[in-house]
């Protein structure tokens, strides 16, 4: 019998497959003689927009289902799983978009639900009334306006890849004449819904508030060009976002503003974040929504959830947002002992194995006995920090599940948080590539065996697709642990596959001008 480590797991095994390739490989550059440079790192663009080199070489992403679970997203009236889906989703490579996903179309997602949402009372209602408010303002501003703040997830002319495996959703959406790169992972569990609602509106949402923000930062930098109505529109939108507008017109904490009138790089770099978490926000409003229209009909998606995993790279400076226990690492050039890359993580783990989070949830339900059963958050789920899984934030939700399914004692919900953790890095020349991946990944290997087995894949094979590489390193310690060869073990169907390997999704970013070419498919 030939030795496990002889068998790669063949591509068409992957339920995704993807790379691509920059154009060029010069350092990060901007040339944008009208614009509005800032020395300290960050710019806001007008309307003539130069080409701006990008900030990473190559990268490629994979994943492989171990659950068996069917695409039955009909959440939204099957809008998301019948519409939106199937024109983002390209699993085997990337493909060019002359637009992105227009606002337009995720409006028409949520009309029915804005439309009744002071039925549901509460803080869900005040933000998606904001939330709503902020579409109309952004709809009724002039068209030029809207294209001279779009240096952030330009919508005109993207490369786009991702799809499905298993319960787990992957996105990767690329502008390299603009300098940015946006990745997430969706992590979903008891069904994909969750996973799929992000993949179908999470990007968009982020885009929105990128937009807002700039926009924001333009006119406050250009005070003079604002005119009444441009004030009035700004004060309106962001005094949802932000209510305490300074005295200045600068804009609270969208818009950081100094005593000196500008910007520094660190305040602007909390705005980005601050973006990235209300898009959060708004989303989880979204679809908790949703499912309480929904769940008489299907009282399953109560349950339903996902992890959040965001990579946001623009020029040098790369944004994280993570929400359960998907992990980012960063693996630099900085000495070690060993001489082995130095390995950063760049994301927190949210589970009750995490003794911060674990104490923290204890201190939040000093009234019930035991908020943590056998490990699991009520005897449910280790995640502490996660997206839907309504019954467990929700009395009310928890009621339209029956029997052991239904959470007993559920005292002073909610047991799950919505707050992401997040975070900016400045990428520098001994940075050398960022793994993005689920935890069906760190289930075999520790962050530094992840670097490792990226760091020597790339060494020796500098045309190979370390993504890929990843999952079959993967596969073959899955099969050796449970005494079968790799070939055995992909014979095994998804969702029986379950008991030996998770779904697994990694998307590998070589950073800079690194002398890395990928083989894996690309379309342009």
């Amino acid at each position: 019998m030939r030795r496990p480590e002889d068998i790669p797991v063949p591509s068409r095994d992957l339920s995704v497959s993807f790379g691509y390739q920059c154009s060029t490989t010069s350092p990060p550059s901007v040339n944008v003689p009208n614009g509005i440079d800032f020395s300290d790192g960050f710019m806001i663009q007008n309307s003539n927009m130069k080409t701006r080199s990008s900030s990473f070489s190559c990268l490629s992403g994979a994943a492989l289902s171990a659950n068996a679970t069917l695409a039955n997203t009909n959440i939204c009236n099957g809008f998301i799983g019948e519409e939106i889906l199937p024109s983002l989703d390209s699993p085997r490579s990337f493909k060019r978009m002359a637009s992105s996903p227009s606002l337009s179309r995720v409006d028409s997602v949520f009309s029915s639900s804005q439309s009744s949402m002071t039925t549901l009372g509460g803080s869900a209602s005040t933000e998606n009334d904001f939330v709503e408010s902020e579409r109309n303002l952004w709809k009724s501003m002039s068209a030029p306006t809207r294209i001279e703040s779009s240096s952030f997830l330009n919508a005109i002319d993207v490369q786009m890849a991702g799809g499905a495996a298993g319960e787990d959703r992957v996105q990767a959406v690329c502008s390299e004449e603009n300098g940015w790169l946006f990745c997430g992972i969706y992590d979903g569990f008891n069904g994909r819904d969750a996973a799929d609602f992000l993949a179908g509106t999470l990007y968009e949402n982020i885009g929105f508030y990128l937009h807002l923000l700039e926009w924001g930062a333009k006119k406050q930098h250009d005070p003079f060009e604002s005119t009444l109505e441009d004030d009035t529109v700004r004060n309106e939108m962001f005094g949802h976002i932000a209510p305490n507008i300074s005295d200045s017109g600068g804009v609270g904490t969208i818009v950081p503003h100094s005593s000196g009138g500008e910007f520094t790089c660190e305040q602007f770099h909390h705005s980005v974040t601050d973006c990235l978490i209300r898009a959060v926000a708004q989303a989880e409003s979204d679809f908790m929504y949703m499912v309480e229209q929904e769940m008489e009909d299907r009282p399953d998606l109560v349950s339903v959830g996902s992890c959040i995993l965001v990579g946001l790279l623009h020029g040098n400076n790369f944004y994280v947002l993570n929400l359960g226990d998907s992990r980012a690492i960063l693996a630099t050039n900085e000495t070690r002992e060993d001489g082995k890359l130095k390995v950063i993580q760049l994301t927190e783990t949210h589970t009750v194995d995490n003794e911060i989070e674990y104490r923290k949830l204890l201190d939040d339900h000093p009234e019930d006995p035991s908020p943590v059963i056998n490990g699991r958050v009520k005897g449910k789920l280790k995640l502490t920090r996660a997206f839907g899984v309504g019954y467990l934030k929700k009395s009310k939700m928890n009621d339209m599940l029956m029997g052991i399914l239904r959470v007993r004692n559920l005292c002073s919900p909610p047991y799950v948080y919505t707050h992401p953790f997040t975070m900016s890095h400045t990428v520098s020349e001994k940075d050398q590539f960022i793994v993005l991946g689920s935890d069906g990944l760190f289930d075999f290997f520790s962050n530094d065996e992840v670097v490792q087995l990226v760091h020597l894949f790339i060494q020796h094979n500098p045309s190979g697709d370390p993504a890929k590489h990843l999952v079959e390193q993967l596969i073959l310690k899955a099969a050796d642990n449970a005494g079968f060869s790799t070939e055995e073990l992909m014979m095994i169907p998804a969702g029986r596959r379950r008991k030996y390997h998770d779904d697994v999704t990694v998307i590998v970013i070589m950073l800079g001008n690194k002398q890395w070419t990928s083989t894996a498919s690309t379309s342009l």
